[in-house]
């Protein structure tokens, strides 16, 4: 049985990104949970050493509920595109370099789509994320949002983040870097993954 989060709660956001921690408050907020970052309370970011978005999100997790004896939510996310294999997949931040530069990582997605003649086409890619929790003295439990749809070149839109620029979601004719930010949140890989956490460990005292 999962322990669930009720009002009051306290739960660290395993991240040193002071952005992912306002983003993430905004979903918990009507439930009464308050959020504090991992960085903030001196937990080291840890390598990760996983081969997929499950292994890196529970490593997070447990790194910070380890060292805090407090509930602990980590997230790992990406993009992957068909015709390359699934990459970048969990490198999708490592192909921006170590100045986190997505113009490069956008293209070099289209640079080895052509080096492997896949310039047109479908361009099949899918946003996935991972949440998993970590409660003091139970297994972490994982939630997997996903959205499916495609990516082309030239990037279109100053929105979003990342690979949002690259990236139209099925049954839209707008990349998430030209949608409203509000209307790319509520159906973006991570709300699909919290709304599946929501349901699972929130209770809603209202």
């Amino acid at each position: 049985m999962i322990t669930r989060l009720k009002s009051g709660d306290t739960l660290v956001l395993a991240t040193h990104n002071p952005g992912k921690v306002w983003e993430f408050q905004a979903l918990f907020d009507p439930f009464g949970v308050k959020l504090v970052a991992a960085g903030d309370l001196g937990v080291p970011e840890p390598e990760e050493t996983g081969t997929t978005f499950e292994e890196n999100a529970q490593l997070k997790a447990a790194v910070s509920g380890f060292a805090t004896g407090l509930p602990a939510l980590a997230d790992d996310s990406g993009i992957e595109v068909e015709d390359l294999g699934g990459d970048p997949g969990i490198y999708a931040a490592r192909w921006a370099g170590p100045t986190r530069d997505f113009a490069i990582a956008m293209q070099r997605v289209q640079n080895e789509l052509e080096a492997k003649s896949k310039a047109d086409g479908l361009r099949r890619a899918t946003f996935v994320c991972v949440l998993a929790l970590m409660m003091p003295g139970e297994n972490p439990v994982v939630f997997e949002g996903r959205v499916a749809g495609r990516v082309i070149w030239p990037p279109r839109g100053n929105n979003g983040f990342g690979y949002d620029p690259m990236f139209i979601p099925d049954g839209y004719d707008l990349t998430w870097g030209e949608m409203d930010p509000a209307k790319k949140y509520a159906m973006s890989h991570r709300a699909v993954a919290f709304a599946k956490f929501k349901a699972a460990i929130l209770i809603h005292d209202g």
